[in-house]
């Protein structure tokens, strides 16, 4: 199945870079959102992203002028090949949302919806014309730097259409993940939200300050992780004998740091400590300059990685 335009329903943060992105792979975007001014915000967040983007080095031929914005959802699915929904946390806004697009797309189009915490079987219920075509398709944040995507569906999603999506995310570029069973925060939401509050239990425990914590992450294990990820981190760790001797011998001591990892609570006392050591670590820069920054380092590590690809 070819891949020519896709329906990007839904145009805030994520959605926005979804645009920006698929753009970037000379694909023909038709954008809907119900916001106010919502066109000229994506189009001026594209300008500033499309930068970011050229700097990867994978776009070369790229056109962003082949941006269209529909007056409605429906009219964005017209002739779509494939259609990538980004509304709004919230299962009764997107089960409303996702019957619309059902209803007005064909049977075989893939109908993705990008949620961090939601299930699918959440919000397919009010499809009735084809919902085994409705899959997740989650990306990390910002989606066109970001080259992760999680693919999942609930008991009434068919395989094919799961298959389809994997093959879509790889066409344009994407590295996605198939979960075998959907589960809340899928596969990287999980891992971020343990290794979050092991780092609000630090915090609330008196044992480090924010920045502290975070700094020992990004120079500690986020270097690692650039490259490698944590069974494969740990199999290096066993040495010669990977992760078979790492289990035999450091198991053990892995169990006891486990049982000792904190389970805080988001008390008014612990959301001042953490409000007022975010603003200590950015000295005054703004969330926009801080994503800036992040941006810029996200493109220089992806450049480092491609660089070391076989």
């Amino acid at each position: 199945m070819s891949f020519n335009r896709i329906a990007v329903i839904g145009t805030g943060t994520i959605g926005a870079g979804w645009a920006t992105w698929l753009l970037s792979r000379g694909l023909e975007v038709v954008a809907w959102d119900p916001g106010q001014d919502a066109e000229n915000r994506l189009r001026r967040f594209i300008d500033v992203a499309w930068t970011d983007v050229e700097q990867l080095g994978l776009a070369p031929t790229a056109d962003p002028t082949r941006l269209r914005f529909a007056a409605t959802a429906e009219e964005a699915c017209e002739g779509a090949d494939f259609v990538q929904e980004n509304a709004p946390e919230k299962v009764e806004l997107k089960a409303r949302l996702l019957a619309r697009l059902d209803a007005a797309t064909d049977a075989q189009v893939v109908i993705a919806s990008s949620t961090s915490s939601l299930l699918m079987a959440q919000i397919q219920v009010e499809c009735r014309r084809a919902p085994q075509r409705c899959i997740l398709g989650h990306p990390f944040n910002p989606p066109h730097l970001m080259p992760l995507v999680e693919v999942s569906g609930s008991e009434r999603t068919a395989p094919e259409a799961l298959d389809r999506a994997m093959e879509f995310y790889r066409t344009i570029g994407k590295k996605p993940v198939r979960l075998r069973r959907e589960v809340q925060g899928h596969i990287a939401g999980r891992l971020g939200a343990a290794a979050w509050r092991e780092a609000v239990h630090l915090v609330a425990e008196g044992i480090c300050d924010v920045a502290d914590v975070d700094m020992a992450m990004v120079y500690g294990p986020g270097l690692r992780w650039a490259s490698m990820g944590p069974h494969m981190t740990f199999h290096l760790g066993g040495g010669a004998g990977g992760m078979r001797h790492y289990l035999d011998h450091l198991g053990p001591s892995q169990e006891r740091r486990w049982a000792d990892l904190g389970n805080p609570s988001l008390t008014p006392e612990v959301c001042d400590a953490l409000v007022r050591g975010v603003e200590d670590e950015a000295a005054g820069r703004t969330p926009e300059a801080l994503a800036r920054q992040r941006d810029r380092a996200l493109v220089a590590v992806q450049k480092a990685l491609n660089a070391l690809d076989p």
